[in-house]
């Protein structure tokens, strides 16, 4: 039986994938894993497009996306532009929200319009 090596850039062919990936990454708490994704992601995406989207150098961008750099913030988020996602907040545990008289009042009268 005949087997090749599976190449996962071929998989990361949708934003919607990528975004998910670097969600992952992100939820890891890790930022070495969460650089090193970024690079694999810009490095199946095309180095030299990256650079050129990103306006930095193709060695600067190997440099800066290496495991071991500390790089600017400035450039993750410029990496993540030219990968078309972004990095949205969001809390990390559901909070309920607190209900006081004043928006209770305001809720009641604007359910009691309707």
């Amino acid at each position: 039986m005949k087997t090749s090596k599976l190449d996962l850039s071929e998989l990361l062919d949708n934003e919607e994938v990528i975004a998910g990936v670097i969600s992952d990454a992100l939820q890891s708490n890790d930022s070495t894993v969460l650089l090193r994704t970024i690079g694999y992601v810009a490095k199946a995406r095309g180095i030299a497009q990256i650079a050129k989207a990103t306006g930095l150098g193709r060695e600067s961008l190997y440099k800066a996306l290496n495991e071991d750099a500390h790089p600017r913030f400035d450039t993750i988020l410029r990496v993540l532009n030219a990968l078309n996602v972004q990095m949205i907040a969001v809390p990390k545990v559901p909070t309920k929200r607190k209900v006081t008289r004043k928006l209770a009042v305001a809720e009641k009268k604007a359910a009691y319009k309707a």
